[in-house]
């Protein structure tokens, strides 16, 4: 069974400029990493959670979508193609082999178990050898949106105090924010992809309280309200809107970003960032579970 959220894509045009942005909202980013398929990335980490910054960076290395296999790369490549913003939820994997079995007999798998590493660098310098395994799964209402478990094959070596720290005080994902016309549209897909079956349903959406983190589903009108930011409705079905994040003193964060040239509002105590490379970032005081 899946666990927490483990990470989110944010995939963008010009990786560079969207971590120097990510900077100057006070976060901590690493040096770029290269994968073997076409995609670059930097990471901003927390404790257990990181936000994978992405860009197709060589797309001759691009492999396309097989009836067997979902690739990465081409979908990161064709969501590009049309927008920035966040493009895939991951959650965390004890056993990918094991979660692909679960998703197939659910209906909502999406091909054979991704595997691929690279190295890593630690804050001294030194190389260390990193490894994944992903399995997919497919929302069929939302083909914009992009699902998978990931499985860390040398966590030791990649999750790090060190990197953990951030001059605006983030410690955690509270949430991930998706948007749709219908949120209950999705509640059956919501439940298999997390395994999580005592989901909470209200007049404005439907929320999965995994162990680390919820993934919430909301009404576009439901997301202004809570975030003040608007969202138009997306004919492709629900997509990621926002990430909530845990900071330690919203003070912090208002000061930081009035310093940097950052345009943020005030909402309903929580401090708002409604554009970053075509994601909203919500600031919160207080922790995850």
């Amino acid at each position: 069974m899946p666990g927490g959220l483990d990470h989110i894509v944010h995939a963008v045009r010009d990786l560079d400029a969207a971590a120097e942005a990510y900077q100057r909202l006070g976060f901590s980013v690493g040096a770029r990493n290269r994968h073997p398929f076409g995609t670059h990335n930097r990471i901003a980490q927390f404790d257990g959670f990181f936000v994978e910054i992405l860009t197709v960076a060589e797309p001759d290395k691009i492999e396309p979508h097989r009836a067997d296999a979902f690739s990465f790369g081409a979908f990161q490549r064709d969501y590009l193609a049309r927008r920035e913003g966040f493009s895939m939820l991951l959650l965390a994997s004890r056993d990918a082999e094991a979660d692909a079995r679960g998703y197939a007999a659910a209906g909502i798998g999406a091909g054979e178990i991704f595997s691929f590493g690279r190295e890593g660098q630690r804050p001294d310098g030194g190389i260390v050898k990193l490894g994944f395994s992903l399995a997919f799964a497919r929302d069929p209402l939302s083909p914009d949106a992009g699902f998978a478990v990931c499985q860390h094959h040398h966590p030791e070596n990649f999750w790090n105090p060190l990197f953990q720290v951030h001059a605006n005080g983030a410690r955690a994902a509270k949430a991930v924010v998706m948007t749709a016309d219908n949120p209950t549209d999705h509640h059956i897909f919501l439940g298999d992809f997390t395994g999580l079956r005592d989901l909470h349903a209200s007049s404005i959406g439907v929320t999965a309280q995994t162990e680390c983190g919820d993934i919430d589903i909301v009404e576009p009108v439901s997301f202004r309200d809570q975030y003040g930011v608007g969202v138009t409705a997306d004919a492709g079905g629900a997509r990621f809107a926002g990430l909530r994040i845990a900071v330690d003193e919203l003070a912090v964060v208002e000061r930081l970003l009035q310093q940097n040239g950052i345009g943020a509002t005030r909402h309903i105590d929580r401090l708002v960032v409604p554009d970053l490379c075509g994601a909203t970032l919500i600031f919160e005081k207080g922790m995850v579970r």
